[in-house]
C-alpha cells in the first residue's frame, strides 16, 4: 500500500510517521507513506498555495492549481484521491477496512478556511470528515486516517486478531480489557476472566460489549424490528 499525504505542514505528519505502528509498517515494507509538501507544486516564486476568498470574507482558501499540478504527476490508475473536509461523509471502521484494500490513496489536506470547491468538484474521488468538529488544518485529519487503514494492512499489528476484536469491527465497542495485578487497592479483575474457561471468558466478554453498548452508544445497535 502506498498513501502520500499532500499538505503545507508536512513536519507535522513526519513526526507521528516516525513513531510506532507507523514507523514499524514502513521500516517493515508494508506501507510506503510520505507527506509531500504541497508548495514544490505551487508555480510562483513564493510558492503560493493559498489566496483571499471570492465574495469576501475571513481567512485564505487553499488554491485549486497547486493541488491540480500534484494529482498530474502523482495520480495513476490504481490512486484514490480523498479531500480531508468537514463537509466530507463521516469516516467509520467500514470505511477504513475498505480503504485497507486500496493499492494508493493520496490523501488532500484543507487548510484555513478551506479548499477551493473545484478541488473537490473535479479532481478527488471521495471526500472525507473525520467527526463533527473542525481542526486547525487537515494534516491531523490525514493521519488518523492514515492510522485506521495501515493498521489494517495484514502484517502490521503484531498480531491480525487484533484488528478484528475489536470496538466497531464487530458492531459493538470493545469488551472491558484487565492485566496484571490481579488485585490492586482492592479492585479485582472480575471472576470470569480468571477462570481458564475460554467459553465462559467468550460469553463474559460478549455480554460486556454489549452492555456497553448499550450504555453509551445505543445508536450502533441495529434497530429492533417492528412489532
Amino acid at each position: 500500500m502506498k498513501i502520500q499525504i499532500l499538505t503545507i505542514f508536512p513536519g507535522i505528519c513526519e513526526g507521528v510517521l516516525r513513531e510506532s505502528m507507523l514507523k514499524r509498517a514502513r521500516e517493515k515494507g508494508l506501507a510506503d507513506i510520505q507527506a509531500l509538501d504541497l508548495r514544490a507544486w505551487a508555480a510562483d516564486k513564493h510558492r503560493t498555495t493559498d489566496a483571499a476568498p471570492y465574495g469576501g470574507g475571513p481567512g485564505m482558501v487553499m488554491k485549486i492549481e497547486p493541488i491540480h499540478r500534484a494529482l498530474q504527476e502523482l495520480r495513476g490508475e490504481d490512486t484514490r484521491v480523498v479531500l480531508m473536509t468537514p463537509q466530507g461523509r463521516k469516516f467509520s471502521q467500514p470505511l477504513a477496512e475498505t480503504y485497507a484494500k486500496e493499492k494508493h490513496i493520496i490523501v488532500i489536506c484543507g487548510h484555513y478556511e478551506g479548499v477551493d470547491q473545484r478541488v473537490a468538484d473535479y479532481l478527488v474521488d471521495d471526500e472525507i470528515s473525520i467527526g463533527d468538529y473542525v481542526l486547525t488544518n487537515g494534516a491531523l485529519a490525514a493521519l488518523i486516517f492514515t492510522d485506521a487503514i495501515v493498521r489494517l494492512v495484514p502484517g502490521v499489528l503484531g498480531d491480525d486478531q487484533s484488528a478484528v476484536q475489536e470496538s466497531f469491527s464487530t458492531g459493538l465497542l470493545d469488551h472491558p480489557q484487565y492485566t496484571r495485578p490481579e488485585n490492586f487497592n482492592g479492585w479485582s479483575v472480575p471472576e470470569a476472566l480468571l477462570s481458564g474457561n475460554h467459553g465462559a471468558i467468550a460469553s463474559w466478554r460478549k455480554a460486556r460489549a454489549r452492555e456497553l453498548t448499550e450504555r453509551r452508544r445505543p445508536d450502533l445497535l441495529p434497530a429492533s424490528p417492528p412489532p
